[in-house]
């Protein structure tokens, strides 16, 4: 009986509880640097306007000597731009930005400028199809009537040149998980840091 008292008495005694953490609040400023690590995949032809993306900080956010951001926080963002690569003119184009970070436990609102990635331009191989169409057409003219067969071969050459360029869509652009990307928060955020 003796020991289901002692049970007793130990489960009804208060349980010791520790003190609460202390915190301070931090604003992180418009203007700081986010160095994120991107986690998700996005690409001019692959993703959509609205699509989640998701990347971690890659070094810490740190105000008054404090880490009001570690390393590793997830920052969330969507896509809020996407253009295929046109035929004619338009070099494809993906962009987001970011809208959420979590950190220690806590989920933060922010707002970030948008980050854009450009496919490269093609012009210059356009420029040389466009040439070796005008050249094949120029040979073709000269074997079939030489002197102003040639011209006429090179232009009508060049046009079937400028028909394959037209006609091919230029780079599409894709930027994947561990891509290094900066952004900059537009507008100040507050968080809770440990003290």
């Amino acid at each position: 009986h003796s020991s289901e008292l002692a049970r007793k008495i130990a489960a009804s005694a208060p349980v010791s509880v520790p003190p609460s953490p202390r915190f301070a609040m931090v604003t992180i400023p418009a203007g700081t640097r986010l160095q994120l690590e991107l986690q998700s995949a996005v690409g001019s032809d692959t993703s959509a306007v609205e699509q989640p993306v998701k990347a971690a900080l890659r070094a810490p956010v740190t105000m008054d000597g404090r880490v009001a951001l570690p390393a590793g926080s997830a920052v969330m963002g969507i896509v809020t731009d996407v253009e295929r690569s046109g035929r004619v003119k338009g070099r494809a184009r993906v962009a987001y930005r970011f809208n959420s970070v979590r950190a220690a436990g806590e989920n933060y609102d922010i707002q970030t400028s948008a980050i854009s990635h450009l496919a490269p331009a093609t012009k210059a191989s356009d420029a040389k199809k466009i040439a070796i169409g005008a050249g094949a057409g120029a040979a073709v003219g000269a074997l079939l009537g030489g002197g102003d067969g040639a011209a006429k071969g090179a232009a009508i050459g060049g046009a079937g040149g400028t028909g394959v360029v037209l006609a091919t869509r230029g780079e599409e652009v894709h930027v994947g998980p561990g891509a290094d990307i900066t952004t900059t928060l537009t507008a100040p955020v507050t968080v809770r840091v440990p003290l």
